[in-house]
């Protein structure tokens, strides 16, 4: 027979196999299959939530890349756009209206 720990079984007798299943237990080598097959199907929820996660990242993800690409497009869009202060400040200049003027004028 093979030996475990340099002692070989067939020798040491029914105290010392009993001695060495209960270190394997204490140690966790040794499990029952019931724990075992609990830290399996824990290990496989765990995955799917995982899966699930990444899928929900994912679109996530893509949503974002598209509400930048709009905002992107909203902001090209507004900087198109004349702008009022500046077509009322040529105006003043030009000797449009002169209740637009800011400045007092005083009479001499």
């Amino acid at each position: 027979m093979s030996e475990i720990f340099g002692i070989n079984p067939g020798d040491a007798g029914l105290g010392a196999l009993l001695t060495l299943v209960i270190l394997f237990i204490l140690t966790g080598r040794l499990v029952p299959r019931k724990t075992h097959e609990d830290a399996l199907a824990d290990r496989d929820r765990w995955r799917e939530a995982f899966l699930q996660s990444e899928a929900a990242r994912q679109l996530e993800h893509e949503q974002t890349e598209e509400l930048l690409e709009m905002a992107r497009l909203g902001g090209h869009i507004l900087t198109a756009l004349p702008h009022p202060g500046k077509a009322d400040e040529e105006e003043v200049s030009s000797g449009g209206d002169a209740s637009m003027d800011p400045t007092p004028r005083t009479r001499l």
